[in-house]
């Protein structure tokens, strides 16, 4: 093989991963991004990962948050999946987070190549496409995961491009290998709107085809891409399975619930309480991006950047501030912190900027590139914005939640954005390669390129000469900013005016981006009509193109994630470290109990389950059951412990025995103190015998029951249970019936229990059980379990003493891994394969 054709691509890639690190330079200190998610992540998954260190065995089971969910959810290693473990060691050969940029130039790389592009343009495409602002704002925040997913979907794309366009096998082998690599990522919402725009592209090339006779063409590319796509499937058999089999009883599945909880004030939005399989639309619609906002794309300042911005003293507010009397220093701080975003989302860490030269060459490919390709890009440009308009479109995404498979089991459609990016750029490095390729003359050029830049430079500077044209800039938070500052200052005829100074300060910085876009594309424009006329030389004009393209995404990429937001891995060690309520907790060695941090809110933050089992958590996903007793339930106990007289009794079958609450100081006016923690004297234990239960005929009064249910003597029992009830009659004997814990592992649980009679045994442990994953036996021999007082165990104990043993063996792990295994083994057949006949086809 002829290595030195390949030398570039590898010239390119090593450059991609010096320009990622330049990026993230202070990697190169040992310094790491403080990632929220990640932090967040690492919590969660702390008991599993401590089991299997100490165990080599992964235990699929976590009691660390929401007292007890799948862990395969949220950590794990499968061993046997090829894709999964060669994902891994990618990730290990850059540091993180550079690694993730990285990635997202390679896979841009490979679709760019696939495109028949050369490896300068293809090298541009790769930086336009891992810079979007939102991309890195995303890795910023953490969501890594949703990284990898946009940095394999290109390669995918491209190995499709390439099966239909006659390259059968290597197409295929690589939509295999990418489509692995994506399925590794395990983001499905990317993969899902991915998938998406992959068919209809599909679907227009398979009509085409058959309208001109290329039946047998297509039918050879589409079975190559079949097999390519069930091998990669095949591969991650295990997680696919234990996710699908996962969807169906959290927030995404379908709720037996028909009423709905009483709002309490702070509680978090309602994920999924209506009959509706799904989640509810206010809730998948929270973040939606608006309309007119969509110009960020072009000009990142449209609407005002982050929703928390920081002004120098030139700004007109602080001019306004000290004008009017305030002290300078109160001034200075005061524009610290100002919210100068005045777009539809509430609050947001930055906008969505594709680019300006991004945009301005995608306009001009609709006007020069042929092909059906030009018209996919814009359709699915345009459907993925769209779907970012969420309920500010409502007539095109409802009907898409309504009548779209599962595109109602997603929220935050505000990530198409990220995605909408690859057809922004392809479409663009397109037009590139027309110019490049000379099938323009300078003369046929001027026109599309003239259009071009009125479209796009043109209206930038519409917007910097005319800003007020399209919007007001008022934000959803300037009426409480003019309330605070009519207070503070004891006048509202001065807050308005400061309000306004702020006002014309988001007019300064939409006229300044406004200005910068036009002035970078008429720079590309004018070094597009200089290479055409032959008055630069290729060695020119891709360098310059190139810089540019850096400058401009690069600049406003430092905006949201720069230096700053890289911190020691001592400080990232301190946000965890744990506290004197820790500590304290910690000492108490019993086998199993909960906390309940009150210092954050539990059902969004999962630090507690960093050292405690917790009743709260971090999760996109969390068990249905559970969310709706945090919201029917725990919300309202937790505001009224005092005065409902059934308020602990939920918090205590769940067996918490700890409260983390903030210490108050005598003085109100004063911060609060460290955290401190609280024993609970009426937490139940892991299990207790009731003595009686009642049978409900649903879920609603099932849940309802707990408004009185005495957790500690009685349990409610839905009726498609009461075949296990028949015939059982309890007779209480508190002083000489027993059941406790004896051995705690978070897939195995071993009860002992003592009893006169017959009894019904209530487990403090969330009942799952979608195909049986938590078997349970008695003295060995299996018996049947069922749920009680909506999301706990319970089962019928035999008199006498008896050993219990609960253990979670999902088939979904010990099928899905050898599955896992095969298809591995086919995907490398298929590829090397694929590898072979390519090289024979066409020697180097």
């Amino acid at each position: 093989m002829n290595f030195k054709r390949f030398l570039p691509h590898l010239v390119a890639v090593i450059g991609f991963a010096v320009l990622a690190v330049l990026y993230c330079s202070p990697v190169l200190k040992g310094k790491r991004l403080n990632q929220h998610d990640i932090i967040q992540s690492v919590a969660a998954g702390r008991e599993v990962v401590e089991y299997h260190k100490q165990t080599g065995e992964w235990a699929w089971w976590t009691n660390s948050m929401f007292g007890g969910m799948p862990a395969y959810m949220i950590s794990g290693d499968y061993p046997t999946s090829l894709t999964h473990k060669l994902g891994q060691y990618i990730n290990l050969l850059l540091p993180d987070p550079a690694n993730y940029i990285w990635l997202m130039m390679v896979g841009g790389f490979v679709l760019m190549l696939a495109l028949g592009v050369n490896v300068w343009l293809s090298a541009l495409g790769a930086i336009a496409y891992s810079f979007a602002s939102y991309t890195l704002l995303s890795l910023e925040a953490g969501h890594v995961s949703k990284i990898l997913a946009l940095a394999y979907a290109p390669g995918i794309l491209g190995g499709v491009i390439l099966a239909l366009r006659g390259r059968y096998l290597a197409g295929a082998a690589l939509a295999a290998l990418f489509l692995g690599l994506e399925l590794y990522a395990n983001h499905v919402q990317i993969t899902y709107y991915l998938a998406f725009g992959i068919i209809i592209y599909v679907l227009i090339e398979s009509v085409v085809a058959i309208r001109e006779g290329r039946v047998r063409q297509l039918l050879l590319a589409l079975s190559a891409l079949g097999v390519a796509a069930v091998l990669a499937v095949g591969t991650h058999t295990t997680r696919l399975w234990n996710a699908a089999d996962y969807v169906t009883v959290t927030t995404r599945g379908k709720s037996e619930l028909t009423i709905t909880p009483k709002a309490e004030p702070g509680a978090p939005a309602a994920a999924a309480t209506t009959p509706e399989d799904g989640l509810g639309k206010d809730y998948a619609f929270q973040y939606s991006y608006g309309i007119g906002e969509t110009f960020t794309l072009l000009i990142p300042n449209y609407a005002g950047g982050p929703s928390v911005s920081s002004l120098t003293t030139d700004s007109e507010t602080y001019k306004k501030m000290t004008g009017i009397g305030v002290d300078p220093g109160n001034a200075q701080q005061f524009v610290q912190q100002l919210p100068m975003y005045h777009g539809n989302l509430y609050s947001q860490s930055g906008p969505a900027y594709a680019g300006a030269i991004v945009i301005f060459l995608f306009v001009l490919g609709l006007l020069i590139v042929p092909g059906r390709l030009k018209w996919w890009a814009l359709g699915i440009a345009f459907l993925y914005i769209a779907w970012a308009w969420g309920k500010n479109f409502p007539a095109f995404n409802y009907a898409f939640f309504d009548y779209f498979p599962a595109f109602n089991k997603f929220r935050a459609v505000t990530m198409t954005l990220t995605l909408a990016q690859l057809p922004l750029v392809l479409l663009g490095i397109l037009a590139l390669k027309e110019i490049v390729d000379k099938k323009y003359s300078a003369a046929q050029l001027n026109r599309p390129l003239l259009i071009s830049l009125g479209a796009t430079a043109g209206f930038s500077l519409l917007m910097a000469l005319a800003p007020t044209v399209f919007q007001s800039f008022r934000g959803n938070n300037d009426e409480m900013m003019l309330n605070n500052l009519e207070q503070g200052l004891q006048s509202k005829p001065l807050a308005e005016q400061v309000v306004a100074a702020m006002i014309e300060d988001r007019i300064g910085m939409l006229r300044s981006d406004a200005f910068r876009s036009a002035i970078l594309i008429l720079l590309v424009g004018g070094l597009i009509w200089l290479f055409v006329r032959d008055r630069i030389k290729p060695l020119v004009f891709y360098p310059v193109l190139l810089a540019l393209m850096i400058f401009d995404l690069f600049n406003v990429d430092k905006r949201y994630f720069n230096n700053e937001d890289f911190v020691s891995k001592q400080a990232i060690q301190e946000t965890i470290t744990p506290t004197a309520a820790d500590e304290q907790i910690l000492a108490d060695k019993a086998l199993d109990f909960r906390v309940l941090d009150l210092t954050a809110s539990f059902m969004s933050d999962a630090k507690a389950s960093y050292f405690h089992k917790s009743l709260g958590g971090y999760h996109a996903a969390k068990l249905r059951r559970y969310q709706e007793l945090a919201e029917f339930q725990l919300y309202r106990n937790l505001r009224e412990p005092q005065t409902a007289p059934n308020a602990m009794n939920v918090i205590n079958m769940l067996n918490t025995k700890y409260f983390i609450t903030q210490l108050q100081t005598a003085n109100p006016q004063q911060a609060p103190g460290p955290p401190v923690a609280q024993r609970n004297p009426g937490a139940l234990g892991n299990a207790w015998f009731v003595e009686t239960y009642r049978l409900v005929p649903n879920a609603n009064e099932e849940m309802q029951a707990l408004d009185s249910l005495n957790t500690a003597k009685a349990a409610v029992v839905d009726q498609r249970f009461a075949e296990q009830l028949t015939g059982l009659k309890i007779q209480p004997d508190s002083a000489a019936n027993s059941i406790r814990l004896t051995s705690y592992k978070p897939n195995e649980l071993i009860y002992e229990s003592n009893a006169t009679s017959e009894q019904l045994a209530v487990f403090s442990e969330i009942y799952y059980n979608v195909r049986g994953e938590w078997q349970a036996t008695i003295d060995g021999k299996e018996v049947p379990h069922l749920r009680a007082n909506y999301v706990l165990r319970a089962m019928r104990v035999p008199a006498g003493k008896h050993t219990i043993v609960f253990k979670f063996d999902p088939v979904s792990i010990r099928v899905g891994k050898v599955v896992d295994l095969v298809c591995s083994l086919l995907i490398i057949a298929f590829i090397g394969t694929a590898v072979f006949i390519e090289n024979r086809k066409k020697p180097v």
